[in-house]
């Protein structure tokens, strides 16, 4: 069995393994052209694992609405009243933690290409459009085709919608190399995702570049067309497993990461409350889902936090030390195919990946959701307008996403403008508790604490110290500011 040890230390995180790995030298001492594969494979998917899991895990929990920051600490004050600035360490960690990540990920990447070792090419090339999709889409413009080289101390930043470019035309590369030709060592329990099988992370790739394609369909139509179309046309396979880290205890340093940065390190398990957002969905729909995702109580109106009830009046967030961290989830990847198929080729088969996809969410949690997507249950399939359709895949995509893929819930939610807006405040009075009859179930709503009147984030800001030391850094744009799909 892998054995993790992540040692998260202000978001960031550090990388062990046990004898297991066969890890005989020190990698310290070594230099990046000097350290095998399995050496270095290891620590970069968990230091990928570590950020998601994390840092963008907590920002993107809170913003998708899944939980609010309770009074009882201010940890989270700054990510629920869209505070964040240039020098908080929930987001400024996430930024250094992933660039370090991805200086041993393009280290693996060089020396795949030299060695012609096509299978880790394919896993540092999918890891490394992975973690800058995520930066580009909280950061905007990022350094990448000068990122992470020894050479260029101050790397330029490609625009964003060049990076989503260069990321496709990376995937492309990656996934054209033959596998069966590939040179040298093969992935086995290094490969801490799909353990040494290829068959999954080209699925892993095919599927993260249908992600890409899928973001731009607001601000490049006829490139995501014309990306996804010819996808469905070639018949590209497509994740039918978790892309995911698994292995987790219940101990210090080796739990999930998002557990262990929230409950056990900040030795509270009060920290986040339910947001009214995501409970009252579930509730008035009478998912069971809601019992495993919240402990008993009422909820708390999206970022209300200074309501002075006590711990027993809340519902509060049920996280779980042995929790898989989630790259791409088999219920993902249906969803985005329903959303594919829906646009691009006539609602053909989007029924049955929509429901396909809703089943395996229910049946992580040991539920059976057969009878939420059969006739007249709460999440049939409407088979109505594009636009009800695509409300139900984005809003069970929203869903799908407790607790650790918030972030790409609040992407989605940027993109698609779903779940809708609330016109009202959650509770009247506002912040009362008692639920406004106005307010429909699910709609997002703007935090009673926000600091930008009525309007929502839409970014994360460069660190100070990167700005700092990059002459080429762009200017910091207000947190208001749309990422370019969004414009």
């Amino acid at each position: 069995m892998k054995k993790i040890i992540l040692i998260l230390i202000g978001f960031g995180i550090l990388f062990s393994c046990d004898s297991q790995l066969d890890i005989n030298r020190d990698p310290d001492n070594l230099t990046p052209a000097q350290l095998a594969f399995e050496v270095e494979l290891p620590g970069s998917i968990t230091a990928v694992a570590g950020v998601q899991g994390a840092n963008w895990a907590l920002i993107g929990g809170i913003w998708a609405q899944m939980w609010s920051q309770s009074p009882g600490s201010s940890q989270y004050r700054v990510v629920d009243s869209y505070a964040l600035g240039t020098t908080d360490g929930i987001s400024t960690g996430g930024w250094n933690a992933a660039y370090d990540g991805l200086l041993d990920i393009r280290n693996i990447k060089k020396k795949a290409l030299a060695a012609e070792n096509w299978n880790y090419y394919l896993i540092a090339t999918t890891l490394e459009v992975y973690v800058s999709q995520m930066l580009t889409d909280w950061y905007g413009d990022i350094p990448y085709s000068e990122a992470n080289d020894p050479a260029i101390f101050q790397p330029n930043f490609d625009d964003a919608q060049s990076v989503y470019d260069l990321m496709i035309t990376d995937l492309d590369d990656a996934l054209g190399r033959n596998l069966a030709s590939s040179q040298g060592s093969t992935p086995g329990i290094d490969d801490l995702v799909f353990g040494g099988d290829m068959s999954g992370w080209t699925k892993f790739a095919n599927t993260l570049k249908l992600k890409l394609f899928l973001r731009q369909t607001e601000a490049r139509p006829s490139v995501a067309q014309a990306g996804i179309t010819a996808m469905i046309n070639t018949g590209v396979q497509f994740l039918d497993l978790d892309a995911s880290v698994t292995g987790f205890t219940d101990a210090p340093n080796i739990s999930n990461p998002l557990y262990e940065s929230d409950k056990r390190q900040l030795n509270t398990s009060l920290n986040l409350r339910a947001s009214t957002t995501m409970h009252s969905y579930l509730t008035d729909n009478l998912d069971p889902r809601r019992d495993l995702f919240y402990t008993s109580g009422n909820p708390v109106d999206q970022g209300d936090f200074n309501n002075p009830a006590g711990p027993n009046t809340f519902a509060v967030s049920i996280l779980s030390p042995t929790t898989p961290v989630y790259f791409i989830s088999h219920e993902e990847s249906l969803l985005m195919q329903a959303e594919a198929m829906e646009r691009y080729n006539s609602g053909t088969g989007a029924k049955a990946l929509y429901d396909a996809a809703v089943s395996e969410n229910f049946n992580k949690w040991g539920l059976d959701g057969s009878t939420f997507v059969a006739a007249s249950g709460a999440y049939e399939y409407p088979s109505g307008t594009f636009d009800e359709n695509l409300t139900s895949i984005i809003t069970q995509k929203w869903v799908a996403s407790y607790p650790g893929n918030g972030a790409e819930a609040f992407f989605e939610w940027q993109r698609t403008g779903i779940p809708a807006t609330s016109a009202v405040t959650q509770s009247e009075p506002a912040g009362s508790g008692s639920r406004n009859p106005a307010y429909v179930s699910g709609e997002f709503a703007v935090s009673l604490n926000g600091v930008l009147g009525a309007g929502f984030p839409q970014r994360l800001l460069y660190p100070n110290g990167e700005t700092a030391r990059n002459l080429n850094a762009p200017d910091v744009v207000p947190i208001t500011t749309a990422i370019w799909w969004n414009q």
